[in-house]
């Protein structure tokens, strides 16, 4: 088995240490496990692995663009970005080349707005190439909470801030998705402070985003995602196909005491956790 890091960061570190982990628990010898980095792979051992664990969107299409001849399991990058590839390499999601998504999936999102905040009625959403697949599929989740959804969408190089006035303007919290195009390194402050000064609330897909400034955010942390990643690939090594694509079972919610305080809110982040999970667990 290979596992292959987008780079040596601490996140992808965290999940291999997790998945590694989960692995041994079951038998299988870190002696078995091959990591490299995405850079790394041309190098490799020519030798054909029983599977491929991609950890980032860009170990992911490294592999995605070779011709390999062993499954590929593809972790650490949000759905979007795994659908992208898809369509740029030319391969379906199959028990070949499936993923364990980063994002949380929108039912647990809005789950969340419910339980957090059940004032709320109308949620807004700033879409981009790669989130806009989403669209009707929110649009219907929302509906089926009792919320109502006012998206706006945002063309390739075309300004983010339009479409986050009309948000702001007209719903209650702004609902942030997995969208490089709109949320990076150079728009997010801009975003957050326009946010806390409409006290229109943001729900986040990172804890990164929450000590920024958003009010709260649903997540999970690499060493979830690696320990999912080591029960499906322990399960592959033992003789299962594996699934098509995912989303992360285990999660937390996190919340910016700060903002919260200046909205009159008192949320317990644990207490929520809980609580989404049990909701989660109902038949």
């Amino acid at each position: 088995m290979v596992i292959v890091s987008s780079e040596g960061g601490a996140a992808y570190q965290e999940a291999a240490v997790a998945l590694l982990g989960e692995l041994e628990s079951g038998g299988v010898s870190s002696k078995d496990v091959l990591q490299i980095t995405a850079a790394e792979l041309a190098k490799a051992d020519a030798r054909t692995p029983r599977l491929y664990v991609a950890l980032g969107t860009e170990a992911a299409s490294v592999l995605a663009r070779s011709e390999l001849k062993a499954p590929v399991l593809c972790t650490l990058l949000p759905r979007q970005s795994f659908e992208r590839l898809m369509r740029e390499s030319g391969r379906r999601p199959s028990s070949q080349f499936t993923a364990l998504y980063l994002n949380q999936p929108l039912t647990r999102q809005l789950d969340l707005v419910r339980l957090a905040l059940p004032q709320v009625r109308s949620v807004g959403v700033l879409v981009g190439t790669e989130s806009q697949s989403l669209e009707h599929t929110l649009t219907e989740t929302a509906q089926s909470r009792g919320l109502k959804l006012v998206s706006v969408q945002v063309k390739p190089e075309g300004p983010v801030f339009v479409g986050l006035k009309k948000i702001l303007a007209e719903t209650e919290l702004l609902l942030a998705l997995a969208d490089p195009q709109i949320y990076n390194s150079s728009s997010i402050q801009n975003i957050l402070l326009a946010s806390y000064r409409a006290r229109v609330p943001m729900l986040a897909f990172s804890p990164a985003y929450v000590r920024a400034g958003a009010l709260l955010g649903v997540y999970s942390t690499p060493a979830q995602i690696g320990q999912q990643a080591g029960v499906i690939a322990r399960g592959m090594l033992q003789g299962k196909a594996l699934d098509l694509p995912q989303y992360p079972k285990d999660f937390n919610v996190g919340v910016n005491e700060h903002v919260a305080r200046s909205l009159g809110l008192n949320l317990e982040p644990q207490a929520l956790t809980e609580r989404l999970r049990r909701l989660e667990k109902r038949p």
